[in-house]
């Protein structure tokens, strides 16, 4: 009975979690690589990626949201969206770089808001050490 009233907790997996946090992430794109090649964002984030370019041109396409970055060495450009989608959002150096070109990519994943899941995380603790705590309680003397 307690259990089911836990997962009421959790927002429905099909609502907006909505951190509203501001994230701000610096790419930078050269030697056909971005640094960092894997991104992690809360759905709900508001967040601006920050391209730079070490070598060459670049350009950073992300699918999914349509933001498209292109940077001249030492010229960094920015493109700011709301993460409202979870999921996983490959991107790509969109402007032809050399040889290794095709294997310039990366990986945004977008997750569900932090704060949900450690509120449930912690009522959930406290439900289940509160169970374990009764369960471990003697039985009570029955009168002869």
């Amino acid at each position: 009975i307690l259990m089911s009233g836990l997962v009421a907790l959790r927002p429905p997996p099909d609502s907006p979690a909505t951190s509203g946090r501001e994230v701000t992430i610096h790419v930078e794109s050269g030697d056909f690589a971005f640094t960092p090649a894997r991104i992690d964002v809360a759905q709900g984030d508001r967040v601006t990626l920050v391209l730079r370019s070490t070598d060459v041109v670049h350009g950073l396409h992300l699918e999914g949201y349509g933001v498209e970055l292109v940077s001249d060495p030492g010229r960094p450009e920015s493109a700011t969206f709301v993460a409202d989608r979870p999921g996983i959002f490959r991107y790509r150096c969109s402007i032809p770089c050399g040889p290794l070109h095709p294997f310039m990519t990366g990986r945004l994943r977008v997750g569900p808001s932090p704060l949900p899941l450690a509120v449930f995380a912690v009522v959930a603790a406290a439900v289940i050490g509160g169970l374990v705590a009764r369960s471990r309680r003697p039985p009570p003397i029955q009168p002869p």
